[in-house]
């Protein structure tokens, strides 16, 4: 399908409502969306920000046979461009609760799909959960994974501006050529990705 700007969707797997976690996410993806419509050379006024799907709302929902709740976030996901796909590290991993609804989709149901791993840990030690176990979860479901996790600690939550320009610096480049190939249907030029 071709947009002129490419769909950015937050998915939060925080079993808590309004959480740090997705606060996390949402800073990731309005920075993502920034720089697309910055390249685009599109007015901000016309564009919508990211989707905001909080799985602690849908929780109750989320083992129903029919929730049309659950079925619309689903839609959604599937039909981003980009995905923050956001999460705390719970016992050393992603949430069950995320778990459970990426266990929703279909084989290949992220097909098309950017996918960026956000990881909210406690500890150093549970920064390569995003790297281990969220990556191959959303390659497994078909998602383009171009850049490594944004990885962040509690403790540097007060620094999460200065975290996340860093991270998109490194990484908004490929992340935007990579949804422009995949929305378009195009290639990516070699300067696109270097952007």
């Amino acid at each position: 399908m071709s947009r002129s700007v490419p769909r950015i969707v937050v998915l939060t797997g925080n079993p808590r409502p309004a959480s740090r976690t997705r606060t996390v996410a949402r800073a990731v993806a309005e920075r993502i969306s920034k720089a697309i419509v910055a390249d685009l050379a599109v007015d901000a006024a016309q564009t919508t920000g990211p989707l905001d799907i909080d799985l602690a709302l849908l929780a109750r929902d989320l083992f129903a046979d029919t929730s049309h709740l659950v079925a619309t976030a689903l839609e959604s996901v599937r039909d981003a461009d980009v995905l923050i796909v956001a999460t705390p590290v719970y016992k050393g991993s992603y949430t069950g609760l995320l778990k459970a609804f990426l266990d929703l989709l279909p084989s290949g149901g992220l097909a098309g799909v950017v996918a960026v791993p956000v990881i909210v840990s406690g500890a150093p030690n549970h920064q390569a959960v995003a790297e281990v176990h969220l990556r191959p979860l959303l390659a497994e479901l078909g998602a383009t994974v171009p850049t490594p996790a944004f990885s962040i600690l509690e403790a540097q939550l007060p620094d999460l501006d200065a975290q996340v320009e860093g991270w998109t610096a490194a990484n908004g480049g490929l992340i935007r050529a990579s949804a422009a190939v995949l929305t378009t249907g195009g290639s990516a030029t070699e300067a696109e990705f270097a952007r």
